[in-house]
This record gives structure tokens, C-alpha cells and sequence, in this order.
């Protein structure tokens, strides 16, 4: 794995504070708090807007010239207590960027000075995450602020009896809402009881509610099922990139768990299924079994027109590795994949390079890629290179319900080979003829 240049000209990663506000957003009633300048967070909030087409709670302590060299504690405190009287939220992400990690926030004394002045918000809890934006990617916000979450709301304590069909999920950043509700329906299959962490499967779905506007998310993990968490039966952490808070989580709980890297490819659905079925003691349900089959009966279906299409891949890299696994067990050739950022475990290979999506371009056009797998800023380069571009990751703001997509499972991988099919043959279609200057046919021929 290389990193070929020291600056990014065309950028492909989204900053680890959009990611830890992300996560934050998968709680109830939360209110993400970014310590930073207005245009900071106003910058995050229209990525958020513009994917998810929906209003986005989150907050700044509109850091300033002066704040920024004489210190913005204040500032902190004072927002904190604004949030806690005007929208009572159940918790609070405080969240730092590259610009109040320069100028050297204290963000733990900065608590300790909150909770000593305002004594009366002593209920709401507040979860600090140090997600510099001069580091790291989206991946890695929303990995570090689950482990905030961790740390803060279930601190280390004795084992406790274990409640028959209760088990954690913690999900990565790769996952979006239409997967999470997969998940979700996956494990209730077999009986269980799930409890995802950070669950933006309820929070960002695009559902109405009967209360209207609320100026705190919709929906998400609610603190008592958090506390809950100490009693499931096991955890299942999806996404190589939340495995240290599947660490600090089993470490903080005792509960023993099962890690998964994708939940796409043939061999991780079946993992998975065989997982749900070790921990409920039942076998996989029909509805299960007939899911697995129908996606046979796609591999199939669509062997000849997908095997050996040229694809490339540019994501953060959770989503990259699971895309190339998956691709490649369908006969699929992965020429090459540029992630965002380095990967906290996982993804390794000399065909995956860290980069942006100018050298995305590049690698493309080297290796003559059919097919492009990128975000909505990859369409230009699609255009140009005459690739077809099939939208993953974050953000899309140019196709309507693309956040809402099922990647995972039987039923997801099923869909995204057939649309991968598709792009394919659309693109064949697109291909004009090729007539000889020597061509001695009517101009109708032609």
C-alpha cells in the first residue's frame, strides 16, 4: 500500500468530524456538537443535507480569529449549556476539528468546568471526540466516536447475567440506513433481539413523525437500550473499523463477540447466518435459506455479463474491501482501489493505493477500467473516461435514495449484481459500430 502524493487535488475523503457527527446522529435525541468555526460545521451540515435529503441536527461553538488564539473554552461551556436548556437532548457529541486541536482544546477540564457551573444538566451525559479533520476520514470519525460512546456511557463494570436473544451490533460507517433495517430483520429471523449502535438505520431513514420538526435527531439508539447492551448475549461488530470498540466493549462488559469484515461477498452472509445460528441455537429459517438461493440463481444469472468487467474502486476502506471482496467472488476484475485514508485494520495489497480521486483517474484510465465504483464526485471522471459509474459511499447527491440502499445480505448482494449487470450491458449498448473507410455500403447502412 502507497500513499503517492503529500496533498489532495481532487478530493475523495469526507473529514473525521463529519464521520463522528455521523455516529452521534445514530442516537436518540442526540445533538452533535462540533468545536469549530461556523463554516466548519455549516460545510458539514450541507454534506449531510445534500446526501440524506433530510434536515440534520448539529451544532458549533463558532470558533473565531480571537477564540482561536486566545482559547474558546468559554465558548464550549456556553454552548453546552444553550443546547442542554433550549433542546434537552438525552446526550450530547462534543466533537473537536483541526481547528480547536491547534489551538490546543482541553476538552475533559472544559466538561469539568460545564458540569461545576451548570450542576442542573448533571443528567445529560456529554461524549467528548477528539475527530481532527487533519486526519484520518469520515471511517475514522465515526469509528473513534463509537468508542466515545463506549467509553462514556458504558464505563468497565462486573459481568452481568446475560438476557436470552439480546445481541449488540455495532455497525460501521459502511453501513447505510437500508442495511442497518436488513441487519435488523437478518437477526430478528433467527429470533433475536438487536441492539444497534450507532443505529442511523432508525435516525436517517427519511421517515415523517407525528411530533414534526424536532431540532435533535429522529429517532437512533436510546441510553437505556445502550445500558442494556451489558446483558446481550453477544456482540457482532461489522466493519474491520470498529473492532477496537468491539475491544473496549467487550472489555467494559465482558459479553463475548463475533467480527465481521462484510456482510456481501457469499462467504460473509454465510458466516454471518451461521453466527445467528450458534447464538440462538436455531437453524437458518426458510425465508433465510431462500434468500441465499435466489442470490445463486443471480451468480448465475448474470456470470457471462459481469465476469471479467474491469472495475475500480475508490471508497473509505471498510466499504472498499468489502466492495472488492464481493466483486471478485462474482468473477469480477478488480483492477485496482484508492481509499480515502489509512485503514485503522483490514485492507492491505499492492493494488490499493491511498489517495484521491485524481489518482483514482489516473489508475483508471491505466488499466482501462469498465466500470467505476465511487462516490458522486466520480461522475465527471466517469464521463470522461466513457466508464459506467455505479454510486457508493459518501456523499451521493445525484441520485435519489442512493442512502437508503441494501448493500449487505442475501437480498442486497443480489441487487447491486444485477445493477452492476446492468451498467455493464447499458454500457455495451452505448458502443457505435465500427464502419472501414473502405466500407462500400449506402449511407442507410451506415
Amino acid at each position: 500500500m502507497t500513499e503517492p502524493k503529500a496533498l489532495s487535488v481532487n478530493p475523495l475523503k469526507a473529514s473525521q468530524a463529519i464521520g463522528a457527527s455521523l455516529a452521534i446522529l445514530g442516537l436518540a435525541r442526540a445533538m452533535p456538537l462540533e468545536h469549530s468555526a461556523r463554516g466548519c460545521t455549516s460545510f458539514d451540515k450541507l454534506f449531510f443535507m445534500r446526501h440524506f435529503h433530510e434536515p440534520i441536527a448539529l451544532q458549533t461553538t463558532a470558533m473565531e480569529a480571537l477564540t482561536a488564539v486566545l482559547g474558546a473554552d468559554d465558548n464550549v461551556v456556553t454552548a453546552l449549556a444553550t443546547i442542554c436548556r433550549k433542546n434537552k437532548p438525552a446526550v450530547i457529541g462534543l466533537i473537536t476539528t483541526g481547528l480547536s486541536e491547534m489551538q490546543g482544546a482541553d476538552i475533559p477540564r472544559t466538561i469539568t468546568a460545564f458540569r461545576a457551573e451548570y450542576p442542573e444538566f448533571a443528567a445529560i451525559p456529554v461524549v467528548p471526540v477528539a475527530a481532527g479533520d487533519v486526519r484520518g476520514n469520515l471511517e475514522s470519525g465515526f469509528a473513534l466516536a463509537l468508542e466515545a460512546i463506549i467509553a462514556t456511557l458504558l464505563p468497565p463494570a462486573p459481568r452481568l447475567p446475560a438476557e436470552p436473544g439480546r445481541v449488540t451490533v455495532l455497525a460501521s460507517a459502511m453501513l447505510t440506513p437500508g442495511d442497518i433495517d436488513a441487519i435488523k430483520q437478518w437477526v430478528e429471523a433467527f429470533g433475536l433481539t438487536p441492539l444497534v449502535l450507532p443505529d442511523i438505520g432508525d435516525s436517517l431513514d427519511g421517515h415523517l413523525t407525528d411530533d414534526g420538526f424536532s431540532p435533535l435527531s429522529y429517532g437512533g439508539t436510546k441510553l437505556d437500550a445502550i445500558t442494556a447492551m451489558r446483558r446481550s448475549q453477544a456482540t457482532l461488530a461489522i466493519g474491520p473499523s470498529v473492532f477496537r470498540a468491539a475491544d473496549l466493549l467487550k472489555i467494559n462488559t465482558g459479553v463475548p463477540d463475533y467480527r465481521f469484515a462484510d456482510l456481501m461477498s457469499l462467504t460473509g452472509c454465510d458466516a454471518f447466518t451461521e453466527a445467528l445460528t450458534a447464538i440462538s441455537g436455531r437453524p437458518a429459517p426458510p425465508r433465510i435459506v431462500r434468500e441465499r438461493d435466489r442470490l445463486l440463481d443471480a451468480m448465475v444469472d448474470c456470470r457471462f455479463q459481469v465476469g471479467g468487467t474491469r472495475v475500480a474502486i475508490a471508497a473509505d476502506a471498510d466499504l472498499t474491501a468489502m466492495l472488492a471482496d464481493f466483486f471478485a467472488s462474482m468473477g469480477v476484475e478488480v483492477v485496482g482501489n484508492v481509499i480515502s485514508a489509512p485503514p485503522r485494520a483490514g485492507l492491505r495489497g499492492a493494488d490499493t493505493i491511498v489517495g484521491d480521486l485524481e489518482d483514482f483517474e489516473s489508475l483508471a484510465r491505466e488499466r482501462a477500467a469498465e466500470v467505476l465504483v465511487t462516490n458522486s464526485h466520480g461522475a465527471d471522471i466517469a464521463r470522461r473516461l466513457g466508464a459506467a459509474h455505479l454510486r457508493a459511499g459518501f456523499p451521493i447527491y445525484d441520485s435519489y435514495g442512493a442512502h437508503l440502499k441494501t448493500w449487505t445480505g442475501y437480498g442486497g448482494a443480489r441487487q447491486t449484481l444485477f445493477e452492476l449487470a446492468n451498467l455493464v450491458a447499458a454500457q455495451y449498448q452505448e458502443i457505435r459500430p465500427y464502419r472501414s473507410i473502405y466500407w462500400q455500403g449506402t449511407p442507410r447502412d451506415r
